[in-house]
């Protein structure tokens, strides 16, 4: 039950940042606060790993998160997004997500300019942030839901 109710959030952060590049504070804020909540109530985090885990996944999170914010490759929402996952799964959890999100973003970067070209255009106008010129600034919360995606695939 807690992983789909985690699949929906990223699901829901993921279809905001692909629209408007950009993710709110009430998704991201909002699920840490809870995997946080969880967190200290129940000593384990919301997939069932102990509460030392979790921590050690926020500080991968931010290791992983803060130089792509400072080089300003990513967002304030996408290292919240990280730092709210990894207080709601663990260490193997980010690790693979993490790994996951980076084999779809070049993987996207590599296939975009002909796959582009195929789509229709009101899909191109939705997905505009995604675009073949626009590779070094990509919404990345799409490629953490597949990362995520494959790493439960994997590890489950």
């Amino acid at each position: 039950m807690h992983i789909f109710v985690l699949l929906i959030w990223l699901t829901l952060c993921a279809a905001q940042d692909a629209r408007q590049r950009h993710i709110g504070n009430g998704l991201t804020l909002g699920m840490g606060g809870l995997a946080l909540v969880w967190l200290l109530g129940t000593g384990r985090t919301w997939l069932g790993a102990d509460a030392a885990q979790g921590a050690w996944a926020v500080l991968l999170a931010l290791a992983f998160t803060l130089p792509g914010y400072a080089l300003r490759r990513l967002g304030g929402g996408d290292v919240k997004l990280m730092t709210a996952l990894a207080l709601a799964t663990d260490g193997m959890h980010l690790l693979g997500t993490f790994i996951g999100a980076g084999f779809a973003t070049a993987l996207w970067t590599l296939l975009a300019p002909g796959i582009w070209m195929h789509m229709s255009q009101g899909l191109r106008d939705r997905l505009q942030f995604f675009r073949p010129e626009a590779s070094k600034k990509l919404p990345f919360a799409p490629f953490v839901l597949v990362g995520l995606l494959a790493t439960l695939l994997w590890i489950h």
